[in-house]
């Protein structure tokens, strides 16, 4: 718990009162849960009601906002939270210029190229259709590959995409693999390891180092 009484200590003035609270975006969903609770174990429990979309830890030190996983990278690059908890996956597909402080040892996963069971790899990496959410890390990674590649966007349940005959392959994020099995789909190949990492705002960690390496050593202890 010294880490936790380091970074309440930094977060408090000299007269004794506390400073504005640290600003933390976290996404809906399993990495919200697991966020809260990974700061829970560390001694900082922060409790929403129902229907709050922002909240502070008891001691006054964390503000954290629920907000869209999408939008996370666009609330932390306005500034409007200093800091989010996000994927990299998410943030290729933003952009923005950010600090990554802190990998959390929660949430990774694989982004993966998957096809039909009978799809023929040697044929098909010469140049591919790929149905995906996300373009933007799917045509950079072929780019770089030098392998021609026609992008289907989709925002829904991509494994339908060969299934249906509009794409042959998807690239996707994996976990056990059993949606892709339960569509006569398999991993071709695995593109890259998603981690999920303490996001900042370069102008906002400029004005608020101190108190936020102070909540990085927090994270890290006992991690």
């Amino acid at each position: 718990m010294r880490a936790l009484e380091k970074f309440s200590s930094v977060c408090v003035s000299g007269s004794g009162s506390p400073a504005r609270p640290l600003t933390l975006a976290l996404p809906k969903g399993r990495l919200f849960d697991r966020a809260l609770a990974y700061f829970a174990q560390r001694g900082l429990s922060v409790r929403f009601q129902d229907r709050e979309l922002a909240a502070q830890d008891e001691r006054g030190l964390l503000e954290v906002f629920i907000v869209k996983n999408s939008d996370l990278p666009v609330y932390v690059s306005h500034g409007i939270a200093g800091l989010g908890v996000c994927g990299t996956d998410v943030l290729c597909e933003a952009g923005g210029v950010f600090f990554e402080l802190f990998d959390f040892p929660f949430g990774g996963t694989r982004m993966c190229l998957a096809a039909r069971e009978d799809f023929d790899c040697d044929a098909g990496l010469r140049r591919l259709t790929v149905a995906t959410k996300f373009p933007v890390f799917t045509r950079g990674y072929f780019h770089r590959r030098g392998i021609p590649v026609e992008i289907i966007k989709l925002n829904g349940s991509v494994e339908l995409a060969p299934v249906l005959g509009l794409a042959p392959c998807i690239v996707d994020l994996v976990e056990t693999g059993s949606t892709l099995k339960a569509n006569r789909l398999g991993v071709v190949e695995e593109l890259e390891n998603i981690k999920v990492k303490l996001i900042a705002n370069p102008a906002y960690y400029k004005v608020h180092y101190e108190a936020v390496d102070a909540f990085v050593a927090f994270l890290k202890e006992s991690s």
